[in-house]
C-alpha cells in the first residue's frame, strides 16, 4: 500500500549565499526535521543567490498535493528581509495558490528555546 504524500508543507526560508555550502546547515535542519516528521514535506527556499526560491519551493509542493504551507523564516534577527520583503511575497504566493493556506512564523531568532541552546552552546565552549 502506497503512504499518502504529504499534506503538510513547511519552508525553511533562508537568505542565501554565493559560496555553496553555505546552505549545509539549512539543508541538515530540512533533513533532520523531515526525519522527525515523515508527515511533513520540508525543504529549503532562499531570498537570493540559490535556488529554490520561495514561489517556486512553494509551487513544487502545491503541485505535490501540499494544502497547508508553513514558512519558517530562518533569521536570527528580525531585519528588514523579514519585515519588509518576506509579506509581499507572502501576499503573492496567496494570491497564486488560493486553495492553500500559508502561515508565516516568526523568524527562527525570536523563539526562546533557540535563544536557550545557543547560549548553552556558548557556555559549552567556555
Amino acid at each position: 500500500m502506497q503512504t499518502p504524500a504529504p499534506r503538510r508543507g513547511i519552508i525553511l526560508f533562508a537568505h542565501g549565499s554565493r559560496d555553496p555550502q553555505w546552505r549545509a546547515p539549512m539543508e541538515a535542519i530540512a533533513a533532520r526535521a523531515a526525519a522527525l516528521d515523515a508527515q511533513a514535506q520540508v525543504a529549503c527556499a532562499y531570498l537570493e543567490l540559490m535556488a529554490p526560491d520561495l514561489p517556486a519551493c512553494a509551487a513544487d509542493m502545491v503541485a505535490q498535493g501540499v494544502t497547508d504551507i508553513s514558512i519558517v523564516p530562518m533569521f536570527l534577527g528580525v531585519g528588514r528581509h523579514a519585515r519588509e520583503d518576506l509579506p509581499p511575497m507572502l501576499g503573492e504566493l496567496r494570491q497564486r495558490h488560493p486553495q492553500v493556506r500559508f502561515d508565516l512564523r516568526a523568524s527562527i531568532g525570536e523563539d526562546a528555546r533557540v535563544v536557550d541552546m545557543l547560549a548553552r552552546i556558548v557556555l559549552a565552549g567556555a
